[in-house]
């Protein structure tokens, strides 16, 4: 599977949520994620020793739907700028796979 790379935009002080369809690299079907489990996290640089975790689900096993998220207590303690982020799955023989990654803008809002 090839990784996808998708940016972000990311608020501070709101909720933030993501939906990702998933497909295999041959055939445009869905990749069947049944059995496998999912992971996200953000951080300011790659080898950055703290990190923001998302909650990661699988919403829709059987299409490919994944979806990640943080709430606004969770935004609001990020501080605006630039951030990388990945989404790993892992399938039930523990084989890891980075499908998603890419940058994550953090704005600063007005309202809170």
């Amino acid at each position: 599977m090839a990784v996808y790379v998708s940016n972000l935009v990311i608020n501070c002080g709101t909720d933030f949520f993501q939906t990702f369809n998933l497909t295999n690299t041959q055939g445009d079907t869905s990749f069947n994620l049944t059995n496998y489990s999912i992971a996200s996290k953000l951080k300011k640089h790659p080898a950055s020793s703290s990190s923001t975790a998302f909650t990661a689900t699988i919403s829709n096993a059987a299409n490919g739907t994944v979806g990640i998220a943080l709430t606004s207590g969770q935004t609001a303690d990020l501080k605006p700028g630039r951030y990388v982020y990945d989404i790993v799955i892992t399938s039930s023989t523990g084989y890891k796979t980075r499908v998603i990654e890419g940058n994550a803008l953090v704005r600063e809002g007005v309202t809170t």
